[in-house]
């Protein structure tokens, strides 16, 4: 009775063994892929799966994972393990030494981004996943870069990002992973090099900067002498103004005097008219006062003037008499 219990318990102990180990739970994202008596068999999806034990074991695959050490430093190996995870995952490369088409030995370290798409290739096409991925991330770069100056590889990290992507997911694509993105990390050159860089873009600057002076110094010149030019115009058109405004009033002035002359003389010839005096004797004699007057005008008191004519001017004196009188 007692071996049958035991039996029996042993039994039990089994099909719970066995029914355990036909019962494989997924979580989400992951998968695995089972074999059959060494041959792929089935990829299990997410959520609760049974399989067949001891004929149905689940592939052993390889993966990458990153450790933090006590320096505060990470590093990246490489472990056997059955679970594939379907996530998008990065691999940080560690910096590696590529040289330019110029010849100039320069450190470079690259994120790749990839996602498994298809589990089945993923372990049957390749026999290491991550090192592969590794391996021909290295030498696409070398290829990459070693296509570019160091000048052009410094300034181009888009255009270097995408070339990798493109050739590394079509060479990927048949292991059943899809790259989605490559990003250039650090891009270190030599520290000779780098110091003459330095050295070339404080001259750059200092150029740019000169250039910039010379170019302030020059507009400045020009408006000085267009803000001269502008003042010059303004005051000839000043002067020309005044000029004219001066003009107009000499010439109204003189045709006011000439109209004042003539109406003068119009009224002195009506006045003459009605009288026996010759006109023309009275205006000479008028202008020859005048005349006298202005040479008069000296402060010498020993000068005396004497007219030539004396008798001509007493007669037309006579003449004006006369005119007044009448």
């Amino acid at each position: 009775m007692t071996g049958i219990i035991i039996f029996a318990i042993v039994a039990v102990v089994l099909a719970i063994v066995i029914i355990s180990a036909g019962i494989k739970v997924v979580p989400q994202s992951e998968t695995r892929v089972i074999e059959r008596l060494g041959r792929f068999h089935s990829v299990l999806s997410p959520g609760l799966n049974f399989i067949i034990p001891f004929v149905d074991r689940p592939k052993t695959i390889y993966t990458r994972k990153v450790e933090r050490l006590a320096t505060g430093h990470y590093m990246a190996h490489t472990v056997a393990t059955t679970v594939i995870d379907l996530r998008e995952q990065v691999y940080d490369f560690p910096s590696q030494q590529v040289i330019t088409r110029d010849n100039v030995s320069t450190g470079i370290n690259a994120l790749l981004y990839f996602q498994i798409t298809d589990p089945k290739k993923a372990v049957y096409e390749i026999d290491n996943l991550p090192n592969a991925i590794e391996k021909l991330t290295q030498t696409s770069l070398r290829n990459v870069i070693g296509e570019l100056e160091l000048d052009e590889t410094l300034t181009s990290r888009d255009t270097i990002n995408s070339k990798l992507q493109v050739i590394l997911d079509e060479a990927t694509n048949k292991w059943g992973v899809k790259v989605n993105r490559v990003e250039l990390q650090d891009i270190t050159p030599p520290e000779s090099v780098r110091v003459a860089m330095e050295k070339q873009m404080q001259a750059e600057r200092n150029r740019r900067a000169e250039i910039l002076n010379a170019e302030g110094e020059k507009q400045s010149l020009i408006l000085r002498s267009e803000g001269e030019k502008t003042s010059k115009i303004n005051q000839a058109e000043a002067v020309k103004q005044t000029e004219i405004l001066r003009a107009e009033g000499e010439a109204r002035a003189i045709i006011l005097n000439a109209q004042a002359e003539a109406d003068a003389i119009l009224q002195v010839a009506k006045a003459v008219a009605q009288s026996k005096t010759d006109p023309a004797t009275y205006m000479l004699a008028v202008k020859y006062i005048e005349t006298l007057k202005e040479m008069t005008k000296s402060n010498d008191a020993r000068t005396v003037y004497i007219p030539y004519e004396a008798s001509s001017v007493l007669s037309s004196i006579g003449s004006i008499k006369d005119l007044f009188q009448k």
